[in-house]
């Protein structure tokens, strides 16, 4: 079994920055890609930012451009969320995923097998 498990969720002020980790445990598993999500309340699940384990390519959702930086420890297998400049509306709990079906850059939710529980980020002013 795979276990997904995110940290460094927390309370933070508008303007601060924090970093979310996510590592992979359990029986061994192809990452092919390893993705952010967040979902605030009354809302759907969206991406925040992705990064294909092979060659680190990486995807960012518009509204985090600039402000986050994905990045992967391959023999940790963990992966990282870098958020600077939070923002009121960053508030949200945030998931961590993984794709061990296909060889890609996934950036939606559906492309995802694994998940976490998710951590809650709540930015305050």
């Amino acid at each position: 079994q795979v276990q997904l498990v995110e940290s460094g969720g927390g309370l933070v002020q508008a303007g601060d920055s924090l970093r979310l980790s996510c590592a992979a445990s359990g029986r061994t598993f192809s990452t092919y890609a390893m993705g952010w999500f967040r979902q605030a309340p009354g809302k759907e699940r969206e991406v925040v930012a992705a990064i294909r384990w092979s060659d680190g390519s990486t995807y960012y959702a518009d509204t985090v451009k600039g402000r986050a930086t994905i990045s992967r420890d391959n023999a940790k297998n963990t992966v990282y969320l870098q958020m600077n400049s939070l923002k009121l509306e960053d508030t949200a709990v945030y998931y961590c995923a993984a794709d061990s079906l296909f060889q890609r850059l996934a950036i939606r939710e559906s492309e995802y097998d694994l998940w976490g529980q998710g951590t809650q980020v709540t930015v305050s002013s």
